[in-house]
């Protein structure tokens, strides 16, 4: 063939392929084989390498195309992509209606709402000039995104040029809405595609796919995924597009930015189809809220059956000039709320009751259980806390239980289901001596725990040690349960002030151990002899003081030589410690053996005071909450950072929290704010914010 033939069949090939694609992923529905389709596309290829100067960026083979990115760029969105209301009720959706209806005196009958399948993936803006696809970005903190159009292409369910439809679909579609639209405007768009056109959707992964990718990842040797939300979002943050395309993401379209001659968001959903980005099918308009509830209970009945992960369904005002007016609270749009589906539960059987002993002696009942899956992960135990909570849920061994593991969260039994016991079940009794070292055990008068007798008890003592070389205690790396327990049992070490004194010829005759491990590990815990004052009074493992309490006494004291003076007048006044956590430092102080453990360990290491705070810290006098998983740092470094800038963190959400933070899959905490009205800031806002200090 000539070159002008080669061209001709080249762009024959590429509309046919996207014709295809076309039925695939908007029609679901395919004319020809898959097998022949690849044909197809593998036809193309090859003449393209034969004809590198007829090779366009909008070729499907150009899907993935360059090199790995060292990094992504900053996106500026032209409209901000802001969050949504959560809802989790009825009466929660009836009672935004009630709030929309003051600000604008309309009733739903008026508008109607269009209902979308909330997707759990990846919210994208997709940018086309003249009907090409020019930038792709992710939401990043609403009004900044990050452009990731090289990874967007590789999503064959995007095209890279819009489809301008056939005639009869656009007379259709005019005919369909006359009197509504703006006809000759909506021609314009879809035949022309002139100008700027934005497509906002939600990038996923099927639960399919996922299963076949962590199939390839296994036989590469390579970590799993544990679920499609997550590989969905950490897909499309690769830095090399080949990557991205052999995960084989999807995408739907669901909101159309700018104008485009239609006045409803159900319009602009047939708008979107028209141009060839898929919507879902299952999006559905509801004249009420009683439509909308049906189709809510319909999804969630149908929800495991779907090809993807959804949690809940998007309730929009339907009415775009309505839409528009009602406006916006804080980062959420009125005229939209998500109706989640009840967090994820699972049904299996207590097995076996077991006890473990804490650093302070209490005596934690754990419930071992049928493996059961959870928001992507097998669980097998759950913690019972105590036996007032064994009490309050009438649990027994054997019995059939809920487990429930909201927002990723530690899994948590919230319900015995009684009419399923067989009579083999039995009643769980705490035990009445430690079953570590079978010391009598002993429950303080107003108290929840039940304590072992014996400070000396080896899983006390075990706990307390790792407990002292922990992260936010002295961070000595490299001394994990396996070596404290053999250094406890050979003799090695009996307080914590002992690590301090060990040197390398001790640890030879501990298994496992050469001369450069050992030297390496002493060297470690030579050089965390000096630590801060915080993070020794959170190593002391007194009673009811976590890493925010010890940062507050630290903080009121300056030193320890200052602490160790503190009378109960005075730790009272200390802001968020009350009586229970005063009474535990005083105990702490008054006991002999506790105060023989501290002087041990003053003789060894170096505390450090606080250093007095700064006037001009730029969150001097607020108070944040972090709730969920960041992605691009860990909570203990955005607490680090916001502390370095002068605010406080706190573990409990009240009406003296300025912020609330909500990472991915946020706990009860996010609904603790939103509750009282706090400030919640989603993980680029809390870049942005300390970046910008």
């Amino acid at each position: 063939m000539s070159h002008t033939e080669i061209k001709e069949r080249i762009v024959k090939l590429r509309k046919e392929i996207d014709r295809y694609r076309y039925e695939y992923h908007v029609l679901d529905r395919l004319s020809i084989s898959e097998a022949a389709l690849d044909a197809l596309k593998h036809e193309l290829y090859q003449l393209e390498q034969q004809f590198p100067d007829l090779i366009t960026s909008d070729s499907p083979t150009q899907r993935v195309a360059g090199r790995a990115l060292q990094g992504f760029k900053k996106v500026t969105h032209q409209a901000s992509m802001l969050s949504i209301e959560d809802a989790f009720s009825r009466q929660e959706v009836d009672e935004w209606l009630t709030r929309l209806q003051k600000v604008s005196r309309f009733t739903i009958h008026d508008s109607g709402l269009f209902a979308e399948i909330k997707m759990d993936g990846l919210a994208v803006s997709l940018v086309y000039q003249d009907g090409r696809f020019v930038q792709g970005s992710t939401r990043g903190d609403g009004k900044v995104g990050e452009e990731v159009t090289a990874n967007l292409k590789t999503i064959e369910a995007i095209p890279l040029v819009l489809r301008v439809p056939l005639e009869k679909e656009i007379e259709h579609f005019l005919h369909k809405h006359q009197g509504q639209i703006n006809g000759k405007r909506v021609r314009e768009v879809l035949t022309t595609h002139r100008g700027r056109i934005e497509i906002r959707g939600e990038a996923y992964m099927t639960k399919k796919q996922l299963e076949r990718l962590n199939v390839l990842l296994k036989k590469r040797g390579e970590s799993t995924l544990a679920n499609p939300r997550n590989a969905a979002a950490g897909s499309i943050r690769q830095l090399d597009p080949a990557i991205v395309a052999e995960r084989r993401l999807s995408f739907f379209g669901y909101a159309m930015v700018g104008e485009y001659g239609t006045t409803t968001h159900e319009q602009a959903h047939e708008l979107i189809a028209l141009l060839g980005v898929p919507q879902n099918p299952l999006n559905h308009f509801c004249k009420d809220i009683d439509e909308a509830e049906t189709f809510y209970g319909e999804m969630l009945r149908k929800r495991d059956r779907l090809a993807y992960w959804c949690d809940g369904i998007v309730l929009n005002i339907n009415n775009d000039q309505l839409f528009v007016s009602l406006g916006q609270v804080g980062k959420t749009l009125r005229a939209m709320v998500a109706w989640k589906f009840p967090a994820e539960q699972g049904t299996t059987i207590v097995r076996e009751i077991i006890i473990s002993v804490g650093r302070t002696g209490a005596l934690t009942p754990v419930a071992v259980m049928d493996p059961v899956p959870l928001m992507g992960t097998t669980v097998t135990r759950a913690s019972l806390h105590n036996e007032d909570e064994i009490g309050r849920l009438g649990l027994k061994i054997g019995d059939t239980v809920i487990v429930e593991k909201a927002g990723d969260v530690i899994p948590k039994i919230i319900q015995v289901l009684p009419k399923l016991r067989t009579g083999t079940e039995k009643t769980f009794h705490l035990p009445k001596k430690c079953p570590m070292c079978g010391s009598p055990v002993k429950r303080k008068e107003g108290e929840v725990a039940t304590t072992c007798s014996n400070r000396h008890c080896f899983a006390q003592e075990l706990a307390r040690l790792l407990h002292v070389v922990s992260r936010l205690a002295f961070d000595i790396r490299g001394l994990g349960d396996r070596i404290a327990e053999q250094l406890l049992q050979e003799g090695l070490v009996r307080e914590p002030a002992d690590l301090f004194k060990l040197k390398a010829g001790d640890l030879l005759a501990l298994e496992g151990f050469a001369e450069l491990s050992s030297q390496k590990l002493v060297d470690q815990i030579q050089a965390h002899r000096t630590v801060s004052l915080e993070r020794f009074i959170y190593a002391l493992g007194m009673r009811h003081v976590g890493e925010e309490t010890a940062r507050d006494l630290a903080r009121v004291f300056g030193s320890i030589a200052e602490f160790r003076k503190a009378t109960k007048e005075r730790l009272v006044t200390v802001d968020g410690i009350g009586k229970v956590v005063t009474d535990s430092i005083i105990d702490f102080f008054q006991d002999v053996h506790e105060r023989a453990r501290l002087d041990h360990l003053l003789k060894e290491v170096r505390v450090t005071s606080i250093i007095k705070r700064k006037a001009a810290e730029p969150l001097q006098g607020t108070t944040w909450v972090l709730t969920g998983t960041l992605s691009s740092l860990s909570r203990e470094e955005a607490k680090q950072r916001i502390r370095a800038l002068g605010g406080d963190i706190n573990e409990t959400v009240s009406k003296k929290t300025s912020f609330v933070v909500a990472g991915e899959a946020p706990g009860s905490k996010l609904d603790k704010a939103k509750e009282l009205g706090v400030a919640i800031l989603d993980e680029q806002d809390l870049l942005r914010k300390i970046k910008n200090l």
